[in-house]
Parts: C-alpha cells; sequence; structure tokens
C-alpha cells in the first residue's frame, strides 16, 4: 500500500439523516486516514439550501462522534483548510469560477425554467438526449457581461466538449470512459449565486489538497464532468474511488421509505442515530459496516484499532452489497461480550436509570458477568437484569407452578427449597446449589421443575440469569422474602 500521508474529506449535504451508507464512507476515510498518516476532514455541502434539515448538520457530527471517527478538520473544530461549510466559502468559488470564464471553460446562461423545460420536453419527444441545448454557449462574451450587469438573473454553466470522450481511473473499477456528447453542460454556479455539488466539490478538494476521494457509486454517472472541471483548471486529479452500492437484506434492490420503517419496528435501522438508541454499540455498528464492500472475511472481529492496521483501498469491493442485520446483531454481541466489566456496566447504567430504577454499581459490576452473554443490544439488559434494582417482584402465579405438577405440589417444593436456604449461612452458588440439587433427587423430579419455581419467585420471570448466581447477588433476606411469598401465592392455588 502506498503510505505517503492522504488526505481524505467527508463531505456529507445536511439534507437528511445519517445512514449506513454515509457512515460507511466516513469509516474509510478514516481509516485511510490513519493508515497512511494523514487528515480526515468533515466539510458540510450545505448549499441545497431547499432541501436542508434542521438539526442535520450536527446529528452528522454526533454520529461521527458516537462512531470513534474523530475529525483532524472540520466545521466545528477549524483547521487550515477553512471554513468548512461550502456556504461560508462563497468568494472561493467566485474566484475560481471567474477563472474558467476567462479560459472560455464556462459561460452564463440566461434561460429561463420555463425555456428549459420546453426544451427538455421537446428533446423527449425526439427521443435525445434531455440535457440542455447549449443555447446560451453562442452569447457574446461582452453582451453576456453586460446582461449580467443589468442584474439580469443567470446561471453559469461548464462549457463541455462536443467531440471526443472523457477517460478517467476509478480505483475499483478500472477506466471509465463516456462521449462527451452524452455530458451535459451542468450548472456550475446557481442563480443565487452559490456553487452546486459539481463544482463546489471539485474545487474543495483542490483547494483543501485532497488526495482521495471516497464517495458512493451514485456519483459515477457523473464522475467524467468532474474530471473535466479538474481538467479545465489544469489541477492535478486525486485518486478517485466510488464505493459498492448497499442493496436491502434481499439482495433486490436499494432500501425503500417502507422497508427501512419496517426495519425499526423489527429493531434495526439504517440511521445512525437510530441503531445507538436502538441499543447497539459503536464497535459492533463499525465491524458490520467496514465488512460491507471490504474483500476480507465476512466473519472477521474486528476493532478500529485492527481496521486501521489492515485498510488498503486495493481491498474495496465494488460488488454491491445487502445489508444484512443478522450479522449487525452478531458483531454487536460479539463486541458487548469483549467490553470490559466496567466499560459495559457503565454503557448499561443509563438503560436501568431511564427505565426508572435505583442502580446500586457495586451490585451492577456483579450482574454484569451474568448476563453479558445474553447481550445482542445494550437495551436487552432490560429484560434480563432490571429486576435486580426491583423491591419486589410480582411473578404469574401461573409460573410459579412447575410442569407437571400441581399448586400444592409445587409449594410444597417451595417450602422445602426455603428451609434448605434459611438454613445456609449464606446464600452462594457454592453452598446452595449442592443441597438443592440433592432435594431435586430426592423428590424425584428434574431440575428445570423445581428450579424454575426459585426462578419465578426471586427474579418474578421464567427467564433470568443464572439462578445461584443471581440469588448471592440478590441476598439471602430478600431471597427467603420472595420465596415465602411464592409459597403464599401458591397456597391460595392450591
Amino acid at each position: 500500500m502506498d503510505l505517503k500521508p492522504a488526505r481524505v474529506r467527508f463531505a456529507p449535504s445536511p439534507t437528511g439523516r445519517m445512514h449506513l451508507g454515509s457512515a460507511r464512507t466516513a469509516l474509510y476515510d478514516y481509516l485511510l486516514a490513519r493508515r497512511s498518516g494523514g487528515q480526515f476532514i468533515l466539510r458540510i455541502e450545505d448549499t441545497d439550501t431547499k432541501r436542508t434539515v434542521p438539526g442535520a448538520e450536527q446529528e452528522l457530527m454526533d454520529g461521527l462522534r458516537w462512531l470513534g471517527l474523530e475529525y483532524d478538520e472540520g466545521p466545528d473544530i477549524g483547521g487550515p483548510y477553512g471554513p468548512y461549510r461550502q456556504s461560508e466559502r462563497r468568494e472561493l468559488y467566485h474566484a475560481q469560477i471567474t477563472i474558467l470564464l476567462e479560459k472560455g471553460a464556462a459561460y452564463p446562461c440566461f434561460c429561463t425554467p420555463d425555456r428549459l423545460g420546453r426544451v427538455r420536453q421537446e428533446r423527449q419527444k425526439q427521443k435525445m438526449n434531455t440535457g440542455y441545448d447549449g443555447a446560451c454557449r453562442l452569447i457574446d462574451p461582452d453582451e453576456a457581461r453586460r446582461r449580467i450587469a443589468r442584474g439580469e438573473r443567470h446561471v453559469i454553466r461548464f462549457k463541455t466538449p462536443r467531440e471526443g470522450s472523457t477517460s478517467a481511473v476509478d480505483a475499483l473499477r478500472g477506466p471509465i470512459t463516456v462521449p462527451n456528447s452524452q455530458i451535459d453542460d451542468y450548472v456550475l454556479i446557481k442563480s443565487d449565486g452559490l456553487p452546486t455539488y459539481h463544482f463546489g466539490a471539485m474545487v474543495d478538494d483542490h483547494l483543501m489538497a485532497i488526495t482521495h476521494v471516497i464517495r458512493g457509486s451514485e456519483w459515477i454517472s457523473t464522475f467524467p464532468l468532474h474530471v473535466l472541471i479538474v481538467r479545465a483548471f489544469g489541477w492535478e486529479e486525486p485518486l478517485w474511488v466510488h464505493l459498492s452500492v448497499f442493496l436491502k437484506p434481499s439482495g433486490k434492490g436499494k432500501m425503500s421509505k417502507r422497508e427501512a420503517a419496517q426495519a425499526i419496528k423489527d429493531g434495526h435501522s439504517i440511521f445512525v442515530t437510530d441503531l445507538k438508541d436502538l441499543g447497539y454499540i459503536p464497535e459492533g455498528v463499525l465491524n458490520w459496516i467496514v465488512l460491507m464492500g471490504w474483500g476480507v472475511s465476512e466473519g472477521d472481529v474486528m476493532t478500529l484499532g485492527q481496521m486501521v492496521e489492515r485498510f488498503d483501498i486495493a481491498n474495496l469491493n465494488p460488488a454491491p452489497a445487502a445489508i444484512n442485520f443478522t450479522k449487525l446483531d452478531h458483531f454487536s454481541g460479539t463486541h458487548i461480550r469483549a467490553l470490559r466489566t466496567e466499560d459495559l456496566a457503565a454503557r448499561i447504567k443509563p438503560y436501568f436509570l431511564r427505565a426508572g430504577y435505583r442502580v446500586d454499581d457495586a451490585r451492577l459490576l456483579r450482574i454484569v458477568p451474568l448476563i453479558r452473554e445474553r447481550l445482542v443490544t445494550l437495551d436487552d439488559c432490560l429484560p434480563f437484569a432490571g429486576w435486580f434494582f426491583m423491591e419486589t417482584v410480582s411473578p404469574n402465579p401461573t409460573e410459579l407452578v412447575a410442569k407437571n405438577l400441581t399448586a400444592a405440589q409445587s409449594a410444597d417444593i417451595a417450602r422445602k427449597s426455603y428451609d434448605i436456604l434459611a438454613a445456609l449461612p449464606e446464600i452462594t452458588p457454592e453452598t446452595a446449589e449442592p443441597p438443592m440439587r440433592k432435594l431435586v433427587e430426592s423428590l424425584g423430579l428434574n431440575a428445570g421443575q423445581v428450579f424454575g419455581i426459585l426462578r419465578a419467585a426471586v427474579t418474578g420471570q421464567t427467564v433470568s440469569p443464572p439462578l445461584f448466581e443471581s440469588m448471592a447477588i440478590v441476598g439471602k433476606e430478600k431471597v427467603l422474602e420472595r420465596v415465602g411469598k411464592a409459597i403464599e401465592i401458591l397456597e391460595k392455588m392450591g
């Protein structure tokens, strides 16, 4: 791998929520920057003012930080190549568009939206390319300047060569060649004076000394235009990398809004903030998305540091990648199990607090090893362990009755269990389990029947962490209190 320091940018538009595609692009940018000892830059491309969503920029920055993708330069931390919002770089674009106008590589266009609509319809009827017909290419530059001076509304378009073709190399797909006749005279500067993506991104990439442009495959269609703009200035081209497209879980087509909504109902999402709220941990999310388009084993479990050590653009794969939420669950659970006890305790504590529990930190540290193996998401801690922080539990009476036994028989087992536990100096797995197993054997029953009664009595539910370890954390006094209550319930049923 070429280890020259890379300058890469994650350049989202604040027009919507941060989704998996954006997160993966940012991750690959980050990995390349850290692997090469370069810089990872956040640039906000906010020139599409009509589609800008309030709060979207902050969500993008929060999402990056939650994922652990700290950027070296950006709108909130500054840097030597700022400003890092395109809306604040207007003068820079005007200076650069003047250069293209003087070179004859761009021209003012005064066509009204009505005329453009009529041209598009007419060209459709004739089964022609529906792009701009180039009418304003023929206007004399001096006349164009006079019209601009009079305040006539206009845009600036790129003067695409009419002859020949444009070829450029995509790092994942190789050479891409497009006849120039198929490339429109795209708008570079809009009538409000702000640049379109095509112009603003190319100018900023040059002025910010970007060496690698890693972005989504949706930009392949205008890739030749971007190359032409760069070459019109005589600038050195960056290395272009267009990533694979994400497909819905079935592997057929992109995720729709309806399917995204269904995913939320199923406890999944394609949006980063949702994944955080659903209890996924960033380590698992990163491991999941990094493998969607990276040609290494899909089962590889990696930390962010290990991803940095292994990352190489040469291993990226342009083939479409299906979103597999089962793998997300796998990686989330795997990384949760790898957390230190203290770290996992700190991460799940807010879930207990939000649910209204009073959390004892010392008790929580004892609980974590019991539930760690069962967690897929952090909020799974509630059904498994919320009962630890309850003063009392309310078991379903029918769940206190063991399988194939009556309420009276179950009450008798509960009484015998109570007597055994009450005689112990303290309840621990070492002191409680052996005599309880002897009781099971003496009764000629199976452990599931006897321990099931205890589990329902002590935890209030039929599924819990290991029974005797749980009872040790609850403490002898409270265990006896809850078993005594269960006996009363069973006796009333019997």
